[in-house]
């Protein structure tokens, strides 16, 4: 385990692992640099890549620091490709590749972006949040409302299906990690401000984002992702998209982390 200071002063908690280029992992909702998938990627990219996989601000190892603003999780993402050399690759998920991308149109030292379906909604008639979403949200998580926190931003923002989160509540050690994180979930939200609710892309939009950036998605995954990671690739100066088939939000990294090594080392 290793840490960083960020510039506000938040210890950034991180664990480095294998050889070569140096690769950040910016983990999604809910996850965290022991989440089961971020390690199962890290081990399959270590033989390649120096892996850097840290904890976001307000989960696992690292410290939290109010008021939460982007900005600041800009910043610990810099202290990261900071102790990593001062450039990296990243590879994103979800809200994570949002992150990455807000990095590196400000300015952090990131070569190539790998993106995994960053949840724009940009249809004005697809499916989207509801208009309170964002203060029924925050309230629930200022009332340490945690499990209706959880169920409240996987079926009404991520779109989850009701029944799925009876049956995850099922699973003791799986419920127990969403709820852990379930106060950052406004953390998540933030990052999507101004594309939650079915605001499109425009021309121009991240024309910061100087680095080759593969936007991927999965073949079975909602209509709204496909569409989200093909607009994001369209306005992106140097973006390109990937479906990989067969897959959905919940990617598996075994068929993720050839790709993200294709992509790369390219």
């Amino acid at each position: 385990m290793n840490q960083v200071i960020s510039a506000d002063g938040t210890v950034i908690t991180y664990d480095r692992a294998g050889s070569g280029p140096a690769l950040v992992l910016v983990a999604g909702a809910f996850s965290y640099r022991e989440f089961p998938g971020l390690l199962q990627l890290t081990g399959l990219l270590a033989e390649h890549f120096t892996v850097y996989n840290y904890d976001r601000r307000g989960r696992g190892d690292s410290g939290d620091t109010a008021p939460y603003t982007v900005e600041r999780e800009i910043e610990d993402l810099r202290a990261i490709v900071d102790a990593a050399g001062g450039e990296a690759f990243a590879w994103g998920l979800s809200s994570g590749a949002v992150l990455a991308l807000k990095a590196a149109e400000a300015g952090v030292p990131l070569t190539k972006l790998a993106l995994y379906e960053p949840p724009f909604m940009t249809d004005p008639a697809g499916r989207h949040a509801p208009a309170d979403f964002k203060p029924r949200l925050e309230s629930l998580v200022r009332q340490s409302k945690r499990g209706e926190a959880v169920k409240y931003f996987m079926t009404k923002g991520m779109g989850a299906p009701a029944f799925a989160i009876p049956m995850m509540r099922l699973m003791p050690g799986v419920w127990k990690r969403l709820t852990a994180v379930a106060h950052t979930l406004p953390y998540d939200l933030a990052l999507l401000d101004g594309h939650f609710a079915g605001e499109p892309l425009l021309a121009g939009e991240f024309a910061g984002v100087k680095a080759p950036t593969l936007v991927l998605d999965g073949g079975k995954s909602a209509a709204g992702l496909r569409q989200a990671a093909q607009d994001l690739a369209d306005v992106l100066p140097d973006g390109h998209r990937r479906t990989l088939a067969g897959q959905n939000h919940n990617v598996s990294m075994k068929v993720m982390a050839p790709v993200v090594r294709e992509f790369l080392e390219a």
